[in-house]
């Protein structure tokens, strides 16, 4: 198995970063965290799901022991991955996957 490119979390202009929280809004949860908290295997399916999707919603159980802010903020730094949005026990993350086909992939608006 090819061993994974480590990549950056995208640096996103307020801009795009509404423009994400509209694409965001019509999308399901794809990912949970629960009272494991934040584990290898959740993060690697995390991981999956956003070199699929690229934009991706994850649902943060009630039983989830840390401060729900503070667990997207690191599940998106383990991610690598932009945290785009927290709205109550939701939370957006973005990153971009050059490898899916152009009309996969989430299209954001240039700018600062």
């Amino acid at each position: 198995m090819a061993a994974k490119k480590k990549r950056k979390a995208p640096q996103l202009s307020p801009i795009q970063v509404r423009h994400l929280r509209g694409l965001g809004h019509t999308l399901k949860p794809l990912a949970m965290l629960g009272r494991e908290g934040i584990t290898a295997s959740q993060i690697a399916a995390v991981e999956e799901v956003l070199d699929a999707h690229e934009l991706v919603k994850v649902k943060i159980q009630e039983n989830f022991p840390d401060d729900r802010k503070e667990g997207s903020a690191a599940l998106a730094k383990e991610c690598r991955a932009a945290l785009v949005q927290v709205i109550g026990r939701i939370c957006l993350l973005y990153r971009p996957n050059k490898d899916l086909p152009a009309d996969r992939r989430v299209v954001h608006l240039p700018g600062k």
